[in-house]
């Protein structure tokens, strides 16, 4: 099972969840916990994980021999992202911002463009204790995070429990790290930014059509608008956080919700089994 943990926006708790559901699960479940932030990527800042292996992540970028080039500027044209022009007798490639398409190599009449590699980032791997970690890490400057993305799932395992650290949130990178979810946790916040977030990527998710859960975190703050919306949409909030210092200073410190408070253990485990029968609920439902 594949469980994606997202929000719409950043500093809604994601990661705490994440990670203290993925050490909740890992002594009795086979679990993995695959760091899709690749921007920025913390989860191994409260895992302190054993990294075994690495791979870097590269993708195909145009390279133009001018030699063979007539500059009728076909490539120029067939760009949708500007990552080549052509100026007078000047051919300027932006490989940053190249989506590696292959379009202008293939539509080239003098097929002066051939295709070459460029590093964009890396994945790593290991475990802490008996939990599997994967993270992807995009190198700085670069633009393109789904390709990392889409390397980092590649390494999911195909049993067990798969727990997807997402980033925050509703574009591309989002996208590519939910979709295959068969369920997506939304950790959201009491708070008319968090409930206008929660919107966006409920929207999200149901393009893709991909059932999700929300985790109400910081509760105490703000107004009770987001439970509100909960209910009129039907969307079930499986589990609630208070808004606590205690809880605030472990975070600062590293130290996940479940290490350094124990007794939010069982409640991550309720957590799961809302998830599983939601899950349940959806397999059933297709099966009618």
């Amino acid at each position: 099972m594949i469980v994606s943990v997202a929000s719409g926006k950043g500093g809604t708790g994601k990661t705490l969840v994440a990670t203290s559901l993925a050490l909740s699960l890992s002594g009795d479940h086979k679990v993995q916990l695959l760091d899709c932030d690749v921007e920025e990527p913390n989860d191994h800042v409260f895992l302190r994980p054993e990294i075994s292996g690495s791979e870097a992540v590269s993708m195909l970028v145009p390279r133009v021999d001018e030699a063979r080039c007539t500059y009728c500027g076909k490539c120029a044209q067939v760009c949708a992202y500007n990552a080549i022009a052509v100026l007078g007798k000047h051919v300027l490639t932006f490989s940053e911002l190249c989506h590696g398409c292959g379009a202008c190599s293939y539509l080239c009449p003098e097929q002066a463009i051939t295709e070459e590699s460029r590093q964009i980032g890396v994945v790593e791997w290991g475990h802490s204790g008996s939990l599997g970690f994967v993270q992807g890490k995009l190198a700085v400057g670069e633009a393109m995070a789904p390709p990392v993305i889409r390397k980092v799932k590649g390494y999911g395992e195909k049993d067990g429990v798969v727990i997807i650290d997402v980033p925050p949130g509703t574009s591309c990178p989002v996208v590519e790290a939910v979709k295959g979810s068969h369920l997506c946790l939304l950790v959201t916040e009491p708070t008319p930014f968090g409930l206008n977030d929660l919107a966006l990527a409920v929207e999200t998710v149901r393009e893709l059509d991909i059932p999700c859960a929300i985790v109400l975190n910081r509760a105490g703050v703000g107004d009770s608008k987001v439970e509100q919306y909960c209910g009129e949409q039907n969307i079930p909030i499986l589990l609630t956080i208070p808004l606590d210092t205690e809880i605030a200073r472990l975070y600062s410190r590293g130290v996940t919700l479940v290490e350094g408070m124990p007794l939010w253990k069982p409640r991550f485990l309720q957590l799961l089994a809302g998830i599983m029968d939601i899950v349940d609920e959806g397999t059933r439902s297709t099966k009618r």
